[in-house]
């Protein structure tokens, strides 16, 4: 929309959706703070929210569009942290109850797998924090690649596999050495 305005005009425009978003800051924080949780990060959210309504194309232009626009925005970026919150949580869960079944962390083996998942191609490694590091499922994983479901899962597949033969072949050289020494 910006390229179809004259460039003196587009400052003007510009101003005009600031003005807009000004006129709606107090709404907006009111709202953050009802969902969130402190007042810090309400303010985090209305300044994200903020920024996203301003970087983007498709924002309403009148200010009866743009009000429930900017709380939808709000919403949606709340949410979203909220989901990388109990992903976080849940992944550190899972690491914890591994490192306890296991007697304790290894870090030896951590920094093994760390090394070869380095030595993965990139797209191997993408698909590998999306769903086993980043707790995405495998739809959303697909929805996140811009792939079909099933090229997903048979990357998963070969990333995991291939991530494995990398550490047991590691491993089968540290008991080499080990074995020599």
């Amino acid at each position: 929309m910006l390229a179809l305005i004259r460039p003196k005009n587009a400052v003007r425009f510009l101003m005009v959706q600031l003005t807009d978003i000004e006129i709606l800051l107090p709404e907006l924080r009111a709202y953050a703070i009802a969902i969130c949780q402190s007042r810090d990060q309400a303010e985090d959210l209305v300044q994200d929210a903020v920024e996203r309504g301003l970087r983007s194309d498709r924002r309403p232009t009148l200010l009866n569009e743009l009000r429930p626009w900017m709380f939808r925005v709000i919403r949606n970026l709340h949410y979203d942290e909220l989901r990388q919150r109990r992903v976080r949580r849940e992944y550190s869960a899972v690491e914890k109850r591994l490192s306890d079944e296991a007697g304790g962390s290894d870090i030896a083996r951590d920094v093994l797998i760390r090394l070869a998942f380095e030595k993965l191609a990139p797209d191997t490694r993408e698909v590998l924090c999306l769903v086993d590091i980043m707790g995405l499922k495998y739809a959303e994983a697909a929805e996140v690649m811009d792939v079909p479901i099933g090229t997903v899962m048979s990357r998963i597949s070969r990333a995991r596999k291939a991530l494995l033969e990398i550490v047991d072949g590691a491993e089968a050289v540290k008991r080499k050495v080990v074995r020599k020494t």
